[in-house]
């Protein structure tokens, strides 16, 4: 039984340039976290990631939610988890002030994300394993399909799970040889020229295969001259993928992207306001064959369902610490597998809680296995880093969701 709960306002300055993009400068790496104490002595650990500011109201409305858990026992709550977050989330006067949306979506995906890793550990399991053990009613119980159900109801959900499950042995070899990344740290915004040459020669030499610099500056030539820097050290071989993070209008991005497309990026990321789908759309049928890769700011499944139809992203990149946890992150990779659209989440939490996820979505959903981004600067601030080696994330052990901070 849950017998009392707590938060923590986490923040971790980085510096050097590190995590900067077009837009977010001199990002300070957050979590708002939320902490679930059982009367078995285990803490369910959730977070939800921040840049600084404002990090203290995602706390606050986590508390919020948490309190409502007090007294349940984490079985009895994610044995209909679907219907608990549906409540959460249609709190009257807390829906307000999204909905689904903002500071409260976020404190939600704290508060999810906390119970799943309780979960996980009163079992004793990996979430990874958690997942696979769950029978796919059991999967389906834990997601909100409200809004959804034009398109995919809890029964076509159970289809789709028990569909992958015959052939789930074909897929479990990635458990031992690891999930492939990629490396995001090689081209950060504030970085040098030089830094960026010397970043990927280091990226190739420690296994990784691809890699991702950051673009929107307001001189497009230093995003040309930098983008060919990085295909000239990586190689035609490898992956690279660039990312804007919405700097660029409609205009701008025709222009970018089609002057982009002579380094053959494997997908443009965020090239204008995530909000812009019809945008998106005439963006992605303007520069095909390059695809489109969004999600790092997408809220809630809906707004992805609404990508979905109309076909304009080549990759999904959901993140469960930015919509409602774990659950709203099935909810969409659900929706991936019917459109058939590959999950490549954002890892806000630095790919600590997607390791798993991923291994499911492989594995359990019969997603293909793209790869994973791997941001370092925050790994020793992590009870269990994730093992990066060779480019591939190595599969954690640990029970939960390898959410655990160092005090």
């Amino acid at each position: 039984m849950i017998t009392r709960i707590a938060t923590r306002d986490a923040r971790y300055p980085i510096g050097s340039g590190h995590g900067s993009d077009a837009i977010h400068k001199d990002p300070i790496y957050s979590y708002a976290v939320a902490l679930l104490h059982d009367d078995s002595g285990h803490v369910g650990t959730g977070l939800a990631f921040t840049l600084g500011e404002g990090n203290e109201l995602v706390c606050r409305a986590a508390a919020f939610y948490a309190e409502r858990l007090v007294g349940r026992d984490i079985e009895d709550i994610m044995a209909d988890f679907g219907a608990t977050q549906r409540a959460m989330a249609d709190e009257q006067q807390f829906r307000w002030l999204g909905p689904h949306k903002g500071v409260v979506q976020l404190a939600l995906a704290a508060v999810t994300n906390a119970c799943w890793d309780l979960w996980a550990k009163r079992r004793g399991l990996p979430l990874w394993r958690l997942l696979l053990d769950l029978t796919p009613e059991q999967v389906v119980a834990t997601v909100d399909f409200s809004y959804l159900e034009d398109e995919l109801t809890s029964t076509q959900a159970l289809d789709l799970l028990r569909a992958a499950s015959s052939t789930r042995k074909a897929r479990r070899g990635v458990l031992d040889h690891g999930y492939p990344g990629y490396d995001t740290s090689v081209g950060w915004f504030n970085y040098s020229d030089e830094q960026v040459r010397e970043n990927c020669r280091r990226a190739i030499d420690a296994g990784f295969t691809a890699m991702k610099l950051k673009v929107g500056a307001k001189d497009p030539e230093r995003d040309i001259r930098r983008a060919h820097i990085v295909r000239e050290v990586a190689g035609d071989d490898a992956k690279v993928m660039v990312d804007a993070n919405q700097q660029w209008t409609l205009p701008q991005a025709l222009d970018v992207c089609r002057r982009l497309s002579a380094i053959n990026p494997y997908w443009i990321e965020e090239p204008t306001h995530p909000d812009d789908i019809l945008g998106h759309k005439t963006l992605a049928h303007a520069i095909a064959p390059v695809k489109l890769a969004l999600g790092e700011h997408v809220p809630n499944r809906v707004i992805f369902f609404f990508f979905f139809q109309t076909g304009c992203a080549g990759f999904i990149q959901v993140d469960a610490v930015r919509v409602a946890g774990v659950s709203e992150f099935l909810a969409v990779s659900l929706l991936c597998k019917k459109f058939g659209v590959p999950v490549v989440p954002h890892v806000g939490d630095m790919g600590q809680i997607h390791q798993h996820l991923v291994l499911f979505n492989h594995i359990g959903l019969d997603l293909p296995a793209v790869f994973l981004e791997h941001i370092p600067h925050l790994r020793k601030h992590f009870v269990n880093p994730v093992r990066v080696e060779g480019g591939v994330y190595h599969t954690p052990q640990e029970p939960g969701a390898s959410s655990d901070l160092r005090s």
